[in-house]
């Protein structure tokens, strides 16, 4: 992929966004990795049965995908250059999530900016795992900023950083295993052996990009005024606390930039998660962080999409 194709695959995610209306790349991958699911749960009983049909799906997922954007962009090119070039922008567009991960946080801002909290727990709960209908102000909007803090991380710099490396192939092979553990990689008894190599897989895959999220972040702070020695400390201090070992780094650097507490309780399917906390309570939560995890959220952007587009530039 040229520079020129990645900065304009970057502009074109800011400026339209992910519309539900158009075809998307990752909506086949979830259908695929249901279907696949549904048949590994009919074929096994045991946990290592379990743990082998799961290691099948990530091969299967990420192989078919990596495989099938590379048919489309460099197998295509061998008959029709342009359309190969423009199946390969759309991709990498594809695979980017800045601008919407910037607007459905927004609705849920605006519908508490109008005390409307019963269609904020609503717009909530499209964007992130835990269930929220019980939350309060505070808790709105610190699963804002913990749910922008790992997207950041999972939606914007991983794919820039993979579609720099390896074009569209590597940065969609990057979407199917997110998709994967988005799906299916649970520490829960369904998915605890089923699961288990697509957790490890975006374990590993996020380990270089979160932390490269999380240093962008303290590096904001300079711009912004924030306080980017107390990102940078908590990142460090209180990152490695969180059980995954990479959506801690970000969110700490977060939480340390804007003066908050993140973390704590959380319910998922029904169930009480206590995660550790992080970052100091120093400021009391309300909607102006948001505001100002947003203004981190197109810095951060921009600064990878820098580094991108100069990588692709000299190699």
């Amino acid at each position: 992929m040229s520079a020129f194709a990645f900065g304009l695959a970057f502009l074109l995610d800011m400026i339209l966004g992910d519309p539900r209306s158009w075809p998307h790349p990752v909506r086949l991958i979830g259908r695929i990795v249901s279907s696949l699911t549904a048949w590994a749960r009919s074929v096994t009983i045991r946990p290592d049965q379990q743990r082998a049909a799961g290691v099948l799906i990530v091969i299967a997922v990420v192989g078919l995908t990596w495989w099938s954007a590379w048919l489309v962009t460099s197998g295509l090119s061998k008959y029709s250059p342009a359309l190969a070039w423009i199946m390969a922008l759309y991709l990498a567009y594809a695979s980017l999530a800045i601008r919407s991960l910037y607007e459905e946080t927004r609705l849920v801002v605006l519908a508490m900016e109008e005390d409307d909290l019963p269609r904020a727990r609503r717009l909530l709960g499209l964007v992130v795992g835990r269930e929220t209908a019980e939350l309060d102000r505070p808790g709105l909007i610190r699963a804002l900023l913990e749910t922008i803090s790992e997207n950041l991380s999972d939606g914007v710099v991983a794919p820039l950083f993979y579609l720099a490396l390896g074009g569209p192939p590597l940065a969609l092979a990057y979407k199917a295993a997110s998709t994967l553990d988005s799906m299916i990689g649970y520490k829960d008894e369904r998915f605890r052996h089923l699961g288990w190599a697509a957790a490890r897989l975006d374990d590993l895959a996020n380990f270089i990009p979160a932390r490269i999220t999380a240093a962008f972040i303290c590096l904001s702070c300079f711009i912004l005024g924030l306080d980017a020695r107390a990102a940078c400390l908590t990142w460090l201090t209180d990152g490695p606390k969180h059980p995954s070992p990479n959506a801690g780094r970000p969110e700490a650097a977060l939480a340390g930039a804007l003066g908050v507490r993140l973390g704590g309780p959380a319910v998922y399917n029904g169930q009480m998660t206590v995660k550790p906390y992080l970052g100091k309570a120093i400021a009391v939560l309300n909607e102006n962080h948001v505001l100002r995890a947003h203004q981190i959220l197109f810095l951060v952007s921009g600064m990878m999409g820098l580094a991108g587009l100069i990588w692709r530039a000299l190699w």
